[in-house]
């Protein structure tokens, strides 16, 4: 563990929230299951949280896959399977997992960066996505491409934005179709992202008017103080500035809606987690009676954990910053 981790571990928000009379964090009803289904990617961005890239091999495999749907299918009330990774789509399980959780009625989202839709072997991923009426999150960090590229790499503006184009032809992200296609925004650098609407409308109508794309939402998403984007910050020595910046725009108005109440984090190895960031950072889940985290074979049902405790630390003002930061966007 880095010393930015151990920092970050070191120094929750439970405190912070105790000073300002405040009550601890606790669960709510498991709503969502987000599955980071390995870290193999074909990028390397430089805000990633988890690391991932081409060198990566972690990825869950069949059992692990198998034993989800069948969490899925025990647990009724968890309405949404949100699959992130690295590139999901890269792992040779993803669609057995889409077409599974499809079939027993749950709403499926693939958090897509584009460009691994001109991968080797995924000529046909958007058209299968399309065809199970999966919802696509797709990262998109500026319309823009010295932005884009910046933050992800040479060439990726280019694809990103041929594969928008793809999408829209099969019917993603118009007005009136059930295909939803969001993209995701986060900022270039160490500061808070603009509000959420007034960024979609910049969206909206530079997209469109230079590249004829269509979207149903744009998310904004703070970057978090930790892993690749947290080391940039220790080398530049902007960490503190840009904690500080993260707890002097601290907002109470984000809290009943931050995505740790009701989103269960799911790692590639079956081990459970109260967010994806704790996952990374390896914060044991809030609800485990040990340190040792708790997995998806050792437990059934999932109600057992509302109302329990969550697991905070710095990164957590992240989400708590301006209007808020979750997998769904701007929270207040």
């Amino acid at each position: 563990m880095t010393r930015l981790d151990r920092r970050c571990e070191g120094h929750g928000l439970d405190d912070h929230l105790r000073d300002h009379g405040l009550p601890p964090l606790r669960r709510g009803p498991v709503r969502t299951l987000q599955l980071n289904i390995g870290k193999r990617c074909n990028l390397a961005c430089h805000h990633c949280h988890v690391e991932s890239g081409p060198g990566r091999s972690e990825a869950m495999d069949r059992e692990g896959v198998r034993r989800v749907l069948e969490l899925l299918e025990r647990n009724p009330g968890v309405e949404t399977l949100d699959i992130t990774g690295g590139a999901p789509e890269l792992n040779p399980h993803f669609r057995p997992l889409v077409a599974g959780a499809r079939a027993l009625g749950r709403r499926v989202i693939d958090r897509c960066n584009l460009t691994v839709l001109y991968e080797p072997g995924q000529d046909d991923t958007a058209r299968f996505l399309a065809d199970h009426d999966v919802e696509i999150i797709a990262s998109l960090p500026c319309y823009t491409r010295d932005n884009v590229e910046a933050q992800r790499g040479r060439g990726v503006f280019g694809r990103s934005i041929d594969a928008l184009q793809h999408l829209n032809a099969l019917g993603y992200g118009r007005p009136a179709s059930h295909l939803r296609l969001d993209l995701v925004y986060n900022p270039v650098g160490a500061f808070l992202p603009p509000p959420q609407q007034q960024l979609e409308d910049d969206y909206r109508k530079e997209l469109d008017e230079l590249f004829g794309i269509v979207f149903h939402h744009l998310l904004t998403i703070t970057n978090m103080p930790i892993k690749r984007f947290g080391h940039e910050l220790v080398r530049d020595g902007r960490l503190d500035e840009y904690m500080l910046l993260l707890v002097d725009h601290f907002n109470a108005r984000t809290l009943p809606g931050l995505m740790c109440r009701e989103l269960l984090s799911v790692g590639w190895d079956g081990r459970i987690w109260d967010c994806d960031f704790n996952q990374m950072l390896e914060i044991p889940l809030g609800a485990a009676k040990t340190e040792a985290t708790a997995t998806i074979w050792e437990i059934d049902d999932l109600r057992r954990l509302e109302g329990r405790p969550i697991s905070t630390a710095a990164h957590c003002f992240a989400c708590t910053a301006g209007g808020g930061s979750s997998c769904g966007g701007t929270i207040a």
